[in-house]
This record gives C-alpha cells, structure tokens and sequence, in this order.
C-alpha cells in the first residue's frame, strides 16, 4: 500500500468517525417533540369532575416536583438557534407546553404560601412594583424569561391563532381548563379547538342568558377581542368565534336559535383569581 493510500484511508476513516460522532451528538440532543414526559405530569394532578373545566393537585406536584422540573430543564436547553429550525406547529406547541408548565413551578416554588393561607391566587406571588407575570424565574431560548414574556412577547407576537387565549392557564379558576396532555405538532391546531369548544361550553365562565338577552362571557374575550379582530382563523370580530361555537355554548335548541340571530347584548363575567387547585371549586 502506497503513502497516498494509506493516508487517504485515515482520512476516510477519520471523517466517517466525524460524522458519526455528530449523528450520534444529534440523536442525543434532539428535542423529544411529543413532550411525553409532559403528559405524564398533567394526567398525574389534573382533574376534571365534568370534562369542561379543571382543577390541579398542587399538594401532589409540590411532594413529587422532579418530573415536572426534569420536563422544564430540557425546554431550557432548547437555543434559539434550534428552536428556529423547527417547524411552525413544533414552535407554538413548545411555547405553549412552556407556558402552563412554567406556571405550575411558579405555584410550586410557593406552594408553602398557598398551604398556610398566606397566598390565594397567583397575584398575590407578585409585589406592588412586579407582577408575577413579569418575575424572570426561567431560562427559555437561551435568556431569562417571565410568563408575559411567552404569552405577550413570543406566542402572541409569532404566531396568528386568537385560540390560543383557550389554552393557555395561568392558574386560576376562572381560566380555561389546563389540559391532561401536552400539545403536540400533528394535533397542536385540533387541540386548540378543542379547548375553545370545551371552554365556551362551560356555563360558569360562558353563558346564554335568553331572559336578559344576553350573552355572557369570560372576561377573557374582552382582554383580547383584538386578536379576535384581525382576520386571523377567519375571526374578525368577537361575533365570529360565538358564530362558529353556538352549539358549544348553547345547552339547548332554543339557545342555538337565539345566537343565530346575533340580536343580544354582550357582558362578562367577572374573573375569579384564585387557584386553580382542587380545594378551591
């Protein structure tokens, strides 16, 4: 064997090694984009007496928060420069997991607060000069983050699905049910579907009242009716997302032909703060 040849071997040699070091280095750092682990946190505390709304089992996430801190580590490890390389439905399902599984730390992390009655609703983790919503407790896409900051600053900013406001649960009873899965790429849109039917369908925070002539609704929908404005999803106005759920909030036919005719009034409930936990409602 010549010198040439020799040396040529050692270079193929040496770059298949190379290049089987990094598919092995991208097998073992690639995102787990089920988010299974997630999953099992939520079908482990979330709880549902009626399938519409949902309570969490703090006391049982506070004495086994591993799995959902072990979940949260890995969407921390996630760099920005990965992040845009995924998919669109990749990116909003992740932000969105970040958002509700960030909110249960915040929880957590003051469960003590909540046990001794110091704390009843996740407002009151914040100070007069910062909301909790603004506390930077996290590390996501490489920098320190506050909730607002994925809710306001990435989901809302990024992406154009007003059902969104149906998902995402910032712990209290008043907000939509937190879901027992995770969301997920292939089923993200069907989801989000999903929890807008099963959140307009629940009577103490969406309502027809034919006495009144009035419609109900949770104050939710007056904080973002601009995003319910912009054409996004085919909504322009608040009226076009009750169109397309009447027979999600509606209880009987009487009902369905009332919103067909679009001839009511809308009010809203006022929102309860307090937590979302299991001794609460």
């Amino acid at each position: 064997m010549s010198e040439v040849d020799s040396i040529t071997k050692r270079a193929i040699k040496s770059s298949l090694l190379i290049a089987g070091l990094i598919m092995l280095s991208n097998t073992v750092h690639a995102f787990e984009h089920q988010h299974t682990e997630f999953t099992k946190v939520l079908q482990n505390v979330v709880v549902s007496d009626d399938n519409k709304q949902t309570r969490v089992d703090y006391a049982k996430l506070n004495a086994n928060p591993d799995p959902l801190n072990a979940y949260l580590v890995s969407l921390s490890a996630v760099s920005e420069q990965e992040y845009k390389t995924w998919s669109d439905m990749q990116q909003l399902s992740f932000l969105m997991n970040a958002y509700n599984g960030f909110t249960l730390k915040l929880i957590v992390d003051n469960y003590k607060s909540f046990a001794s009655g110091e704390a009843e609703s996740i407002r009151d983790l914040g100070s007069i000069l910062r909301s909790p919503w603004k506390k930077e407790f996290f590390t996501l896409l490489g920098k320190k983050r506050h909730l607002d900051g994925i809710e306001h600053g990435m989901i809302r900013e990024w992406f154009t699905y007003p059902r969104i406001h149906a998902a995402l649960v910032c712990a209290a009873v008043s907000c939509p049910p937190l879901r027992n899965e995770a969301f997920v790429e292939d089923k993200v849109i069907a989801q989000l579907d999903d929890q807008m039917k099963l959140f307009l369908s629940d009577d103490t925070r969406n309502k027809v009242n034919l006495k009144e002539k009035q419609l109900v609704l949770s104050s939710i929908f007056k904080w973002y009716s601009n995003d319910f404005e912009k054409g996004y999803q085919g909504f322009n106005k608040i009226e076009d997302l009750i169109q397309a759920y009447q027979l999600d909030i509606a209880n009987d036919a009487q009902e369905v032909e009332f919103l067909k005719t679009q001839k009511f009034t809308i009010d809203y409930f006022d929102y309860d703060w307090r937590l979302n936990d299991i001794s609460t409602f």
